[in-house]
């Protein structure tokens, strides 16, 4: 899809999908074949060559997203402030590619070729470590593991260290890089991928009637957030403000939400309610929407229930063309609502090509809409029925 917040943005708008054939490693015994990779990535712009091999490429991609963010956001951190500024960045799994890589050391080689920098490139706290240090960053720092949730609950809990005032500012988000053979092989062998490997770019098909499966995607969302009167003090550009931050449990089954859609329902009415909004001034709404064929099905329902069963609130899924980032998928699509507000346009659900009965909604289909976007609210749903979601609102300075 792009490096950045603008190269990826306008391939978003510009229905571009970013899944193709696996080329990390040999796919050909697999029965999903395709994923959202990132292309020529190079973790050597960011991070210094002898630093490289002592993190996972999850951790990779998170530097190198803190460092886009941070130098869109104009923060430095200084003597002065270092102490108010915190780092709170999940990841779902962690440095899955390193796992693997030294499990066959030892197999092969034994114990003593395991490395000594296999543990603290795999665990999922140091992508925030890592760029607290490269930073300076003495403030709250944490991290999240709460599967596809991870991020937006990152980014909330960051907003709400800020509400307490135990920071000024918070670089949240999280980081995913599981595109490798145990990760794809675990999730086709639960039957929740697509098998279209034949047509990677129409794979990933949220709410459309022959959906069949979620495609993995990789990467990292980053966002800063600030006080409000910290940033205008500084002259900061501020995009957006976050407004809402909902939190449920479905408390229902390891990996299905329930048929009504309760936990989905509930986390937005927590959000809405965290907003102190009406449901009917949310204008945009970025989709959990993973082209699965229960979860679409069931979150339309859960919108249904929020909104109203006539509700004209217009729905994409960015998955389509980046595939479900895991723990990196919240802070990213939670990017996409800043932007869609930034700029007052809604980014498509590609390969809407045969509309289904049980997902009737306003899809925002194949093609971006300039549209009136005051309130963006996206949604975050995880295995063991953990939810999140966030509630953005155009800044009127």
């Amino acid at each position: 899809m792009g490096k950045g917040t603008e190269e990826t943005w306008q391939s978003l708008l510009h229905s571009k999908c970013g899944i193709s054939r696996i080329e990390l490693f040999d796919c050909s015994q697999h029965a999903c074949q395709i994923a959202g990779e990132i292309k020529n990535f190079d973790p050597a712009q960011f991070i210094e060559k002898k630093e490289i091999k002592k993190m996972g490429r999850f951790i990779h991609f998170a530097v190198a997203a803190s460092e886009y963010a941070l130098q869109a956001s104009g923060i430095k951190v200084t003597p002065e402030n270092e102490e108010r500024v915190g780092v709170y960045i999940g990841s779902g799994i962690g440095g899955f590619d390193v796992i693997e890589r030294e499990h066959l050391n030892l197999i092969n080689h034994g114990p003593r070729r395991i490395s000594p920098f296999f543990i603290p490139a795999t665990i999922v706290n140091l992508a925030s470590g890592h760029v607290s240090i490269r930073t300076g960053a003495k403030g709250p720092n944490s991290a999240t593991a709460t599967a596809c949730t991870t991020s937006a609950h990152a980014i909330g809990d960051s907003y709400k260290i800020i509400q307490r005032d135990d920071a000024d500012v918070m670089i949240c988000g999280g980081a995913e890089a599981s595109i490798t053979a145990m990760g794809i092989g675990g999730f086709a062998s639960m039957r929740a991928l697509s098998t279209r490997n034949n047509d990677p770019e129409k794979a990933s098909r949220p709410f459309d009637r022959d959906r069949d499966g979620f495609i993995v995607g990789e990467g990292s969302g980053i966002l800063i957030l600030e006080e409000l009167e910290y940033a205008k003090k500084r002259g900061a550009n501020i995009i957006a403000e976050i407004v809402g931050y909902g939190m449920s449990a479905d408390a229902f089954h390891v990996t299905s939400p329930p048929d009504n859609g309760d936990g989905a329902y509930r986390v937005m009415k927590n959000a809405l309610k965290d907003a102190k909004l009406d449901p009917s001034k949310i204008d945009y709404l970025n989709a959990h929407g993973t082209s699965t064929p229960v979860g679409d099905k069931i979150e339309t329902i859960a919108i249904k229930r929020t909104f109203g069963a006539d509700t004209k609130v217009a729905v994409s899924s960015t998955k389509s063309m980046t595939g479900h980032l895991l723990g990196g998928a919240g802070a990213l699509e939670a990017g996409v609502c800043v932007l869609a507000i930034r700029d007052q346009i809604a980014p498509p659900t590609i390969n809407q090509e045969n509309p289904d009965p049980d997902c009737d909604l306003d899809y925002v289909p194949n093609v971006a809409r300039q549209m009136k976007i005051d309130y963006a609210l996206t949604n975050s749903f995880g295995f063991g029925g953990t939810n999140g979601a966030l509630i953005f609102k155009k800044f009127e300075g």
